[in-house]
């Protein structure tokens, strides 16, 4: 690590603290209730239209129901505006209907908060479907993340005085605060920012303009500049950690990430919300430590990926040593490994920005991941696996680690002889068969998926390196899929029929087979009494309990996994220095 890297990642953190923890505080008031009077009375007439009283908390169960109807519903329509975009205004470009397969996975990509992209997104979709179908479902989704978690944060709050009856709030008044206060405030003063940065925001029909070769003289070249409201959709794609580029290039394209400082403002756009609910956790559970010790655990796990990853690329590729070629860093060159990576920005805010992005399911990317060296792709990957809990997503990530630590004081109770507790609820058998489908799924749906892909014959046809290259590139589409990641080692053909719906079912479970059962694990412990603190309760705040929680995400949430990063990057790391 470099002093310039050292010290963009320590402005990085200071400044993603000290603006997360506003955020944090009013977080905390969106999730006990605590609106001002103004706010509730604006509020008031969409509830009175749904029909129903943001104060009725509701069981878990219907809880559930309420959010997969939401959501099933938000994917139908979707789907059905990819598919009818030809006939429909707003279309410039005259932009076709969306194949079956492509749509569908589209459709469930940007409903589960995936945002993966097998289309040009300024070749494929209208600005309508932009506008109405990507950019509504980014928020949606991460509205359906926070109110997840809001609803396990208040399982941990409640007395269990015998009234809550697995009672986790009211699903509708969560998303509609949560969208109506939070995200479309957060978003409308980030796409001001953008925009005076340069990202563009317009209407306009695509511009066909005369290339630099053709002004020197040269042979006449034109080019076609795609156009189109991209402030406003890239804005929600990073506050909800959402991903989806409005172009192909995402992040790396000038018209979506023009400056540094405008790259700067991305990532911390990303990690804003997932640190805001740390601290709005400490708060709801009258603990502001048990917040600083989910962040810090979050933090340093984070802080130890960065480390492994800058270097890495710029180590660069061994085997240019044996060409000749010089990869050291100059007045004249950057060094290292800029294969994908944007001059702009170099190697330092790349794979910072690599590391934001996969840490945090956010899954857009301002270089191409395909391009990092063997051990440096390794470790956004490894992020995903870890099950998106290193900030993770917006909701996602608190709930996530919630989940493993509940697994940690259960892990710690076995050792010590006494029923776990984690603040003041006895985590028991209920709860840990709960926390076991939640932990299980995504490795399940991401090993099994890639079993799949390697040995069918349409899995095998997309893959553009044969060999442990090859092999990672399907291992990275399915952790990313199944953990609503979103972004992908782009070597890999995915928007085939066999891709695109294996892909789907992986993003629709990995997201939703996991919120049935932390929902179901906050309504229980919404019904149990909060035992006292005595002198035999084991403490969550401290160096102890972050080391243990850091320990328990590795080993459960990675060694799943290890065989077949064997088989990939770390193969692949092997071949170059043989």
């Amino acid at each position: 690590m470099t002093a310039s890297a050292w010290s963009l990642l320590a402005f990085f953190l200071v400044a993603l603290v000290l603006l997360a923890w506003p955020v944090g505080k009013f977080l905390a008031a969106l999730c006990d209730g605590r609106l001002p009077r103004w706010m509730q009375r604006i509020e008031a007439p969409l509830y009175e239209l749904a029909g129903t009283k943001p104060e009725q908390s509701m069981h878990w169960l219907r809880y559930a129901l309420a959010l997969l109807a939401f959501n099933a519903v938000g994917a139908i329509f979707l789907y059905a505006l990819q598919r009818l975009q030809g006939w429909l205004p707003l279309n410039p470009a005259g932009m076709g209907a969306v194949s079956p397969d492509s749509a569908f996975n589209t459709a469930v990509s940007f409903v589960s908060n995936t945002n993966w992209q097998g289309y040009g997104g300024e070749s494929t979709m209208s600005y309508l479907t932009q506008m109405l179908g990507l950019t509504v479902q980014n928020f949606f989704s991460a509205a359906t993340g926070i109110a997840v978690a809001f609803a396990l944060v208040r399982g941990f709050a409640r007395r269990g005085d015998g009234k809550s009856r697995g009672l986790v709030g009211n699903f509708w008044a969560d998303v509609t605060r949560i969208t109506l206060w939070l995200l479309a405030p957060l978003s409308f003063v980030l796409a001001v920012a953008f925009a005076g940065q340069g990202v563009i925001q317009n209407f306009d029909a695509y511009k066909t303009v005369q290339t630099i070769e053709a002004t020197a003289g040269m042979q006449t070249q034109t080019q076609t500049l795609a156009m189109g409201p991209v402030a406003s959709q890239e804005a929600i794609k990073m506050i909800g950690t959402n991903g989806g580029g409005f172009f192909n290039a995402n992040s790396a394209h000038p018209y979506e990430n023009p400056t540094a400082l405008s790259n700067l403002l991305q990532m911390i756009a990303i990690f804003l919300i997932p640190a805001g609910l740390c601290f709005a956790f400490g708060r709801v559970v009258g603990d502001m430590r048990q917040g600083w010790a989910v962040l810090a655990a979050m933090t340093v796990m984070f802080v130890i990926a960065v480390v492994a990853v800058i270097p890495a690329e710029h180590a660069g590729n061994p085997l240019f040593a044996s060409m000749g070629v010089d990869q050291a860093a100059s007045v004249l060159q950057s060094g290292g490994n800029m294969e994908g990576k944007e001059v702009r920005f170099g190697i330092d805010a790349s794979a910072l920005f690599a590391a934001v992005t996969t840490a945090a399911s956010c899954g857009a990317v301002n270089a191409m991941h395909d391009s990092f060296t063997p051990l440096g792709g390794m470790v956004p990957m490894v992020l995903m696996q870890l099950g998106e809990v290193v900030f993770g997503g917006v909701g996602s990530g608190l709930y996530g680690m919630l989940i493993f630590a509940m697994l940690a004081v259960f892990i710690a109770g076995l050792m010590i002889g006494r029923t776990p507790e984690y603040l003041g609820k006895k985590i028991e058998v209920r709860e840990m068969k709960l926390i076991s489908i939640a932990i299980l799924v995504t490795p399940i749906l991401v090993l099994a998926g890639t079993a799949v892909a390697v040995i069918a014959g349409a899995g095998k046809a997309g893959i553009a390196n044969p060999g442990a290259h090859g092999f990672s590139e399907i291992l990275y589409a399915l952790s990313s899929a199944a953990n609503n990641n979103g972004s992908a080692f782009a070597g890999l053909s995915a928007n085939t029929p066999f891709y695109n719906g294996l892909l789907g079912l992986a993003m629709w479970l990995g997201r939703f087979a996991m919120i049935v059962p932390v929902l179901a694990i906050a309504g229980s412990l919404a019904a149990k009494k909060r035992l006292p603190v005595t002198g035999g309760t084991l403490p969550t705040h401290g160096p102890l309990f972050v080391s243990l929680l850091i320990g328990t995400v590795l080993l459960v949430g990675l060694l799943n996994y290890v065989p077949a990063l064997a088989l990939g990057p770390v193969v692949e790391h092997l071949v170059l220095w043989k």
